[in-house]
């Protein structure tokens, strides 16, 4: 893992040379096979990991083993930081959806060497914050929103957050989504045909193309149509 790679990284991007070389002093490789679990909820918290190729879930499973999914992670994106830095347990678990190279980072050297390099915590809580954002937003629309309503937040999320306006790539499968959105893929496909009915959406298999994003943008906010 090259500096090159890490300076891409968010949290790590527009660090110094110097700083991101006591990164990877502290940064360990790990790679691992799809349907492999990362971290269990509950489980101490060791370290957190950012992906740098793959796909991974954070997952909650209720007593009664239903599994709801709380983020699809990418390239990019960091799991376990809250457990580390707040040293408590992981409040969930993790699991690969396809084969993924990850960097871990041991909670121990990460904290000393946050303890020496300010500049580094503040980009780690740019990235929390974003986390925090996204959940904020995952939990308001599962607690006040309809499932139409859920799918456009998380549509316009997703263009917001890739910088794609016009058309978004869902790089995760429809029960996957689904669960996060906190319905059935059965409902989900009914909800994506009559988004594109509407006039709202056109799909073409994972590409969903924005055709009226201020009508998006008034379903994600009322929660249903017609409101």
């Amino acid at each position: 893992m090259g500096k090159k790679i890490l300076a891409t990284l968010p949290g790590f991007d527009g660090l110094k040379e110097e700083d991101l070389e006591k990164i990877l002093a502290i940064a360990v490789v790990k790679k691992h096979e799809k349907k492999e679990l990362l971290f269990s909820d509950g489980e101490r918290g060791a370290g957190f990991f950012v992906i740098v190729r793959g796909r991974v879930k954070v997952i909650k499973v209720s007593p009664e083993g239903k599994e709801v999914i709380l983020h699809l992670c990418g390239p990019g994106d960091h799991i376990g930081q809250v457990a580390v830095f707040s040293g408590h347990a992981y409040p969930a678990s993790a699991e690969t959806l396809t084969d993924c190279e990850l960097l871990f980072f041991p909670r121990q050297a990460m904290i000393d060497l946050i303890g020496h390099e300010p500049q580094l915590a503040l980009s780690l809580l740019a990235v929390l914050s974003a986390h925090l954002r996204q959940l904020t937003t995952q939990v308001e629309s599962l607690a006040l929103k309809e499932v139409p309503g859920r799918l456009a937040a998380y549509l316009l999320y997703l263009a917001e957050e890739r910088k794609s306006p016009g058309t978004v790539t869902l790089d995760t499968s429809k029960a996957h989504l689904a669960s996060m959105l906190g319905t059935t893929p059965e409902t989900l496909s009914r909800i994506f045909s009559d988004m594109a009915e509407r006039g709202l959406v056109d799909v073409d298999r994972r590409e969903v193309t924005l055709l009226d994003q201020e009508g998006l943008q008034r379903l994600a906010e009322r929660g249903r149509y017609g409101a």
